[in-house]
């Protein structure tokens, strides 16, 4: 589990600054990138490139249906994207990659369905890409390197092979606590029908059967438009939360403080303190902030199902902020 300082070495290391020539932290350094890479290619991946657009071009469809649609449908399409984001926020994100809370088998069985209805791959390989990205955050070895630029950090990535250094620092890291959840491996092992069903076909049915909607226009709301505006909301962290905000925690790192990412990722735009302090369950500064994920997972611990919520005690953050931060909060 990271600690408060999962995103710097040891002090007194030389600092390597994110997309070159940055200031330099009092606090040590991140990974070093690698060298030498410059003229390194990675090959295209077509269908993934063939997919996105043929994806893209039904959800811009898909708004033409909107006006045609019933009420209780559009209604249906929001709940699955709440659904849908909460596997990757409260699931895939704060439960499994970072362990900043521990949550029963119900819970678990539930985050595991919603996270298959998010389609992002399954829980086990989307925790390997997000703690290689925290450990080498900003360097080759980050599958969404934001030095990249925006369109590279926001989907770019999905369309090339991974770079090497992906690969090769990532298998030093230690995945094993997430094969050890029965939870995590039954996703794995049936991952691809468990998302045909939590992605498709139930969201396509529940309104054709129940309200007599039309299949067509089921599938394409409920379905196409969710899914692909769930995709991009959480992309945007990847990117605009990297590039776009201020860095009231620490200015020696990328990731920004966004509130429009706060608003469509359901309270994950809050990236420069999660970055700065990756085990905080609110992944955020605790007080009256848009934070959905975190009520539901103060929700959920009110219900007994959530134990062992990971915080950071308002004195390291207030001493992190006249540390490293950038005076604007």
């Amino acid at each position: 589990m990271p600690g408060p300082g999962a995103n710097c070495a040891v002090a007194g290391e030389k600092r390597t600054p994110f997309c070159g020539g940055r200031e330099e932290s009092p606090l040590g350094s991140k990974a070093e990138s690698s060298e030498g890479n410059a003229s390194y290619s990675q090959q295209i991946v077509w269908r993934n490139v063939v997919l996105m657009t043929l994806l893209h071009i039904g959800a811009v469809y898909s708004l033409c249906l909107i006006p045609k649609a019933q009420l209780l449908t559009l209604i249906w399409a929001y709940l699955c994207f709440l659904m849908t984001a909460l596997g990757v926020t409260a699931g895939a994100h704060r439960l499994w990659s970072h362990r900043s809370y521990k949550a029963k088998l119900p819970l678990r069985m539930f985050l595991a369905a919603a996270n298959s209805m998010a389609f992002q791959n399954d829980i086990f390989e989307w925790c390997r890409d997000h703690r290689v990205h925290h450990k080498y955050s900003e360097t080759d070895a980050d599958p969404h390197n934001a030095c990249r630029g925006f369109f590279f950090s926001h989907i770019g990535w999905l369309f090339v092979r991974k770079h090497r250094d992906v690969i090769e620092k990532g298998r030093k890291l230690d995945f094993t606590d997430l094969l050890d959840d029965p939870v995590v491996r039954f996703q794995r092992k049936y991952y691809k029908s468990s998302v045909v069903l939590m992605c498709f076909v139930i969201p396509t049915l529940v309104p054709w059967y129940i309200w007599e909607e039309s299949l067509w226009n089921s599938y394409f709301l409920a379905s196409i438009l969710r899914y692909t505006v769930s995709l991009n909301v959480t992309w945007l962290v990847n990117s605009a939360a990297h590039m776009y905000g201020n860095r009231p925690y620490d200015k020696y790192i990328s990731p920004r403080q966004n509130a429009f990412v706060t608003l469509g990722a359901i309270g994950e735009g809050f990236h420069n303190y999660h970055h700065t302090f990756p085990f905080d369950y609110s992944a955020s500064e605790l007080g009256l902030k848009f934070n959905p994920t975190t009520w539901f997972i103060d929700f959920m611990f009110w219900l007994g199902l959530v134990t062992d919520r990971k915080q950071a005690p308002k004195e390291m953050i207030l001493a992190r902020k006249e540390r490293t931060g950038d005076g604007s909060a």
